[in-house]
């Protein structure tokens, strides 16, 4: 069990970019695949987006084609870069660890390591 950590949380401007990094992916084992959960104020926890070893990715449907997750082998860290960000983005954002299962399910049992959350908050 590997407590992974995010960085780039901050307050934007609605309309405006974030970039978000999880460090010690490393730490993962070799075949896994890694997430991005948010938990929003008064809201259930959810996944936003993973990726698989294979390089898959997966979305869910309110930040697809806004948001895009991706590996950086060089620095180790699991990345969400969120553009056209708005207040519905407000939110604690998590970055995560998974093994075995559907991995494109989003089910946070399958997820074994987790950071401690970022806040991203999106103003008007």
């Amino acid at each position: 069990q590997v407590r992974l950590v995010e960085s780039g949380g901050g307050s934007v401007q609605s309309g405006g970019s974030l970039r978000l990094s999880c460090e010690g992916s490393a730490y993962s084992h070799s075949n896994n695949y890694m997430a991005w959960f948010r938990q929003a104020p008064g809201k259930e926890r959810e996944g936003v987006a993973a990726i698989h070893t294979t390089g898959d990715t997966t979305y869910v449907d309110s930040v697809r084609g806004r948001f895009t997750i991706s590996q950086d082998k060089v620095k180790n860290t699991l990345d969400l870069q969120m553009n056209n960000l708005t207040t519905e983005d407000t939110a604690v954002y998590y970055c995560a660890a998974g093994y075995g299962g559907i991995w494109w399910s989003f089910r946070e049992s399958q997820f074994k390591s987790w950071g401690q959350g970022t806040q991203v908050t999106v103003s008007s």
